[in-house]
Parts: C-alpha cells; sequence; structure tokens
C-alpha cells in the first residue's frame, strides 16, 4: 500500500479544510467534521519526509476504539468512522490548551526535572526522583495549544488568571482529564502495559464540554510494558516502550532533532517498513485485538472519498 501522505477532497457542504501534521480536517457545513488521518509522521514538531503506510487506521481505529471506552466518563465529538482511516463527528470550539497527564515522571518532565527544576506547570514535584518513577498521584501539566510552532508550559492559575479558559471550565476540563486517564490506566494494565502520560484536548458546543481529537493511542501516549518494571527501576535501567519514541530515537542517533540545520536522515525502504511494523505492533499490544489492513488499497484515496460521502448523506 502506498502511504496516504496528502489529501485533496471536495465532500458535499465542506467549508474549509484544516491540514494539521498529522492529521486533514475537513469542516462540513459548520455542522460537522471528517477526520482523516493521514500516514505523514512527525517529530521534533517536523513532519517527515516520507509517509508510514497503515499508520493513519492504526492511530484512528485506536482512538476510535477509547473513544468508545470513555464515553461514560465525557461525551466526546465521535459520529462514526466511515473508512479505516477516518473519524466523522460534532464540530467543537476547542480550548485553547492540551491537558497532559502524567503517571510517572519521564520524558520532557524528566528532562526539566533533571536540569534542577522542581515544579512543573505550577505543580511542585517530590525531592530525590529517578527517571520514570511513578508519581505519588498523577499530576496534569497543561499546555498552550500553538497553531504553529511549539506548544508552551503553562499553569492552571495562568490559564485562569489570562482568561485562555473560564475557571469552571477548566476544572470541568482537570477532572475528565484525571479519570480519563485513570480508565486508560485500567485499560492498559488490562493488556500488560503501564499507560505513562498521554494528552486530551477539549472542546465546546452548544455550552457542553466534548473530548476531541484522539485519545490513548501511541502518537498521544507513552506507555511502559508492565513485566520488568519494577527491576528495570531497580537497576536503573531504560524501560521498555510502547510509543513513537523509537522513532525520536532513530532520528536522533542520526543527528538530527529538529534544530536549524539539521538535516532528517535518508528514510529508505527498510526504515519506512520497520516503522509500519512498530506501528502495527503497537496497535495489537494496546488493543489486544489482530490488526487487519484495510481492504481495497490499490487507490487509497478513492476509497475514503466514497465511503465518507456515503456516511454524510446519512446525516
Amino acid at each position: 500500500m502506498k502511504a496516504v501522505v496528502k489529501t485533496q477532497f471536495s465532500f458535499p457542504n465542506q467549508k474549509n479544510l484544516y491540514v494539521g501534521k498529522v492529521r486533514d480536517v475537513y469542516n462540513i457545513d459548520d455542522k460537522y467534521m471528517a477526520m482523516v488521518v493521514s500516514d505523514r509522521i512527525s517529530a521534533f514538531d517536523v513532519v517527515l519526509p516520507k509517509g508510514i503506510p497503515y499508520k493513519g487506521q492504526v492511530l484512528n481505529q485506536i482512538a476510535s476504539k477509547f473513544l468508545d471506552a470513555t464515553a461514560d466518563i465525557v461525551p466526546n465529538w465521535k459520529l462514526a468512522t466511515p473508512d479505516p482511516m477516518v473519524t466523522v463527528g460534532l464540530k467543537c470550539e476547542g480550548f485553547r490548551v492540551e491537558m497532559i497527564v502524567r503517571g510517572y515522571l519521564a520524558g520532557s518532565a524528566w528532562r526539566e526535572y533533571k536540569a534542577g527544576a522542581r515544579t512543573l506547570c505550577g505543580v511542585a514535584l517530590p525531592e530525590g526522583m529517578v527517571e520514570n518513577q511513578k508519581f505519588p498521584t498523577p499530576i496534569v501539566t497543561p499546555t498552550t495549544k500553538a497553531d504553529e510552532g511549539h506548544d508552551e508550559n503553562i499553569s492552571k492559575e495562568d490559564i485562569i488568571r489570562t482568561g485562555l479558559v473560564a475557571k469552571e471550565d477548566y476544572e470541568m476540563l482537570e477532572k475528565y482529564a484525571l479519570a480519563l486517564f485513570q480508565r486508560g490506566s485500567e485499560m492498559a494494565a488490562e493488556k500488560g502495559l503501564i499507560l505513562v502520560d498521554t494528552k486530551y484536548e477539549f472542546g465546546k458546543r452548544d455550552g457542553k464540554i466534548y473530548l476531541i481529537d484522539e485519545i490513548h493511542t501511541p502518537d498521544s501516549s507513552r506507555y511502559f510494558y508492565a513485566e520488568g518494571y519494577e527491576e528495570r527501576q531497580a537497576k536503573g535501567e531504560r524501560q521498555r516502550q510502547l510509543s513513537k519514541e523509537f522513532v525520536r530515537e532513530w532520528l536522533m542517533e542520526n543527528g538530527f532533532q529538529g534544530k536549524e540545520g539539521q538535516q532528517v536522515p535518508e528514510m529508505t525502504d527498510e526504515i519506512v517498513n520497520s516503522i509500519t511494523d512498530r506501528y502495527i505492533e503497537l496497535y495489537e499490544h494496546i488493543t489486544g485485538e489482530k490488526f487487519q489492513k484495510a481492504e481495497d488499497c490499490s487507490d487509497v484515496a478513492a476509497r475514503i472519498e466514497k465511503n465518507v460521502a456515503n456516511y454524510l448523506k446519512t446525516l
């Protein structure tokens, strides 16, 4: 299958198209959104030059399963998945913050801690922690939602003080985010995994808060394998991860961290195929189900357009 790296559909009642790093979002009549999860892959805020076949299907189907599995906690935007790479849902006005929940000291939080920081987004961190150690209770470390460039860390107090999000709304977002993380952690544990950290995005429609975008995918979340976690921590060894981190590590090993003047290393067919294989492995571990490659891959764009257009007729 050829990777889908660009779409340019013209759906009935389409108002506009927003192209993100990975997703192409079609505004249908200012009421609905058709979100095509492309096979583009980004790291260090840079879209890499080659797409990864089946990556879009993997992400879309994982997100769809977790949206269904958490709909009792908070309403979400999803209406249907008319194609393996597409979710159609309600158009919401997104909040200008992303809610990042961390159960463990990992990733950028660890890098800041190692550099001496003892507060993160206004949250006090205990002394004497080591990389990948579990927090006493999960913490919420929001970021601003940037249209371009990097998202910035921000505290709850600054979000409310600047009016980025109203106080009562923010408190609901925090409550929802922690409840979603708890559910995600329980579901991960059933599969022998640890949900380390993740991000949630929320929006509003008719005065009601909805969970939007993806949830608990390997692009938005970090997972560890539960087996051997304690032993590795005790020995100071690296944890076995189930996330997009392996792509970042390959780039760093080849001298790329998204900084000015750096070149993305050559993405050979071997590298691209190995990343596809890893995404399929991620899907099977996270969902506990065998990945079924979408049929009718001779012209994926035509398949997507037909499936979505047919679904939109039912709305």
